[in-house]
């Protein structure tokens, strides 16, 4: 009997301390978690700002860049536009130039060859109003000192301004500067394919011919059987 009550009274208290011993567990495992928990929070609250910031650091270099880019852009632009700008100036100045060359290009030519008509004028006024009715002589003579002094500032002319007239009698055929007429039989002393006679004289400026010399050329003659 006094077994039989020790247990009875065992077992309550058995399984108070049980109950006790549970709860402390829980509330430790409690506190734990709780104090794991607050420090991965801190930890992370620790790297949160770092990844806050990090993308607003960025686009903040972005944004610079974009700006830097855009000045250089309208910097750019404008260059364009005054280099384009300037190209057309010029190219309206060049056109303008080779205009007036065109028109003004044979003006000192042109101032010559006025002195030339000066005399060819006063050569016929004077033998008109000096020469006696049936003097034929002192006709021609005035006639051929007019046209002397005509000829003589007529080359002089030309050379000044490199016109050149060719005399190309006794030199080989060159279709480059002869426009062929006729063939003649060689003479003697005369190689067949040069230049025989001219019908037209030809003429250069400054090394270019800018007209033919009509001519004759020499070829070697057949001889009869």
């Amino acid at each position: 009997m006094a077994a039989r009550a020790l247990w009875a009274v065992r077992q309550p208290v058995q399984r108070l301390l049980a109950s006790s011993a549970a709860s402390d567990g829980r509330g430790c495992l409690h506190s734990f978690s709780t104090a794991t928990q607050r420090t991965a929070g801190e930890d992370c609250g620790s790297e949160d700002p770092p990844d806050e910031l990090g993308p607003s650091l960025a686009e903040r270099a972005l944004k610079l860049k974009a700006v830097k880019l855009e000045k250089e852009v309208q910097d750019l632009t404008v260059r364009y536009q005054r280099a384009v700008a300037d190209g057309e100036n010029i190219r309206r100045r060049t056109q303008r130039c080779v205009e007036d060359a065109k028109i003004f290009g044979i003006q000192s030519f042109c101032k010559d060859l006025v002195e030339v008509a000066d005399i060819l004028e006063k050569t016929t006024e004077c033998i008109s109003e000096e020469t006696e009715p049936g003097d034929q002589k002192l006709t021609l003579e005035k006639i051929f000192r007019g046209l002397s002094l005509l000829e003589a500032k007529l080359k002089s002319v030309f050379a000044k301004h490199g016109l050149e007239k060719m005399t190309p009698i006794g030199d080989k055929y060159d279709p480059h500067e002869h426009e062929l007429i006729c063939h003649v039989p060689a003479d003697v002393g005369v190689q067949p394919g040069t230049v025989a006679l001219v019908r037209q004289d030809g003429y250069k400026l400054h090394g270019r011919t800018i007209r033919l010399a009509q001519v004759e050329v020499a070829v070697e003659s057949q001889r009869r059987l």
